[in-house]
């Protein structure tokens, strides 16, 4: 029986609920759905893999269905290029049963697919902010973006302080200027400060909280050194307390079925799968970051999600809400130095309703009280606040030049 929130969906929206095997609507299902259709304006807060996305986008297609939409009527802005097609690969099974076409745009869409979507746009294009701008400047995609009635913002939580959410503030009151207003839904994780969020985001925005059902559990460990670490140390060409957290990661990976190990730097997740490596070459495991090749890094979140990996030694390339499949823990390696960088990495162990989600800081003297602070605080949900980016000249410069692109001769009181 389809019940609470789902009841607000057509009857053929309803069927594939049923066919996916959905019981229930979890907690932001519960409370974003019927404000999504209402037409409101939210910011959904919740941790990652309890159904953030499905809560945006299953109003949204089922209106697309049912109003017969003029494409392109959804815009779904990712921080990512990886989460584009992530995104378009979870979608694909419930848009093509509605008859809704979706697509990717971003810096890897190849021309052919640019042409494709110039001709013949989809309902509902994902991409980022930066190739947003690109698709405001040309003529025939302005003609499209008119058609926009609803903007998502996924992982909102990694834009609002950054110059890329300067830009995105400005890239999107741009493109009200061109269609009208539309409806606005923020995605997050865990942020310290909710209603800042949701200002960035646009006016009159609600904020709904559903960050409750979530378990953390996360220890702080310093491996002691040991004979063997000492007799090893010179031939891994790094020092004998790296060798001996080196060598816990190690034991750890085995322990476990699947284990992704966060680095706060891509030489140090490069470092660490090579030394890895150096203790054991049987040891299935890959290094995952964004000066990787596309090709590289698909082949890597494929083998992992197919458990012909144990491991992949990652930067934030896997700290958003990639499906890469079930994980047993999440290792830090060194202090993450925030609470919430720390909760969005261990969110993805544990990756599920009701589940647990298991992390572990491998730490050293240097930085152990830092991580045991930060673990506690991550545990007791108290998290940074945020900080908008201000005086950004330099994106100010280019959006104006992007203005200038939209009207010529704009007078610099509009653009103001």
């Amino acid at each position: 029986m389809i019940c609470m929130a789902f009841h607000l969906f057509s009857d053929k929206m309803q069927k594939l609920i049923k066919t996916k095997g959905f019981l229930e609507p979890t907690s932001p299902q519960e409370l974003g759905i019927p404000e999504i259709v209402k037409g409101r304006n939210v910011l959904i807060i919740a941790p990652t893999g309890i159904g953030k996305t499905e809560t945006a986008m299953l109003p949204l297609l089922d209106i697309v269905h049912t109003q017969k939409s003029k494409p392109i009527s959804v815009l779904y802005i990712t921080p990512l290029k990886s989460l584009n097609r992530d995104l378009l690969d979870r979608l694909f099974w419930w848009a093509d049963k509605l008859e809704v076409e979706g697509s990717v745009r971003h810096g890897d869409t190849s021309q052919a697919e640019r042409t494709s979507q110039r001709e013949a746009p989809p309902h509902c294009l994902i991409t980022t902010p930066e190739s947003l701008g690109a698709l405001l400047t040309g003529k025939k995609m302005r003609e499209h973006l008119k058609n926009i009635r609803h903007v998502i913002v996924d992982e909102i939580h990694e834009l609002v302080e950054s110059k890329r959410g300067t830009q995105l503030a400005l890239l999107l009151e741009r493109l009200k200027e061109l269609c009208g207003d539309f409806q606005r839904i923020g995605l997050s994780a865990t942020v310290g400060s909710p209603e800042l969020v949701a200002e960035f985001l646009g006016n009159d925005v609600r904020v709904i909280r559903a960050e409750a059902q979530k378990k953390y559990d996360i220890k702080v460990e310093s491996p002691r050194t040991t004979e063997t670490d000492t007799e090893i140390s010179d031939n891994l060409f790094v020092g004998v307390n790296t060798t001996a957290r080196v060598r816990r990661l190690m034991e750890l990976i085995k322990e476990k079925t699947s284990v992704i190990v966060f680095t706060n730097t891509r030489e140090t997740a490069e470092v660490l799968s090579s030394r890895l490596r150096s203790l054991d070459k049987e040891l299935k495991q890959s290094v995952h970051h964004g000066s990787l090749s596309k090709e590289r890094r698909i082949t890597s979140e494929q083998k992992f999600k197919a458990q012909e990996l144990k491991s992949l030694i990652a930067t934030s390339s896997l700290e958003l809400g990639i499906d890469i499949g079930s994980v047993d823990l999440v290792a830090q390696y060194l202090s993450p130095r925030q609470v919430a960088r720390l909760i969005q990495r261990v969110g993805r162990a544990g990756h599920g309703v009701g589940r647990t989600s298991h992390g572990v800081i491998i730490t050293g003297e240097e930085d152990i009280f830092e991580s045991a602070v930060i673990a506690k605080l991550a545990m007791e949900r108290k998290l940074e606040k945020i900080k908008i980016h201000e005086m950004a000249l330099d994106v100010l410069a280019t959006q104006t030049l992007g203005m200038s692109l939209d009207e010529y001769s704009i007078h610099s009181n509009k653009i103001y």
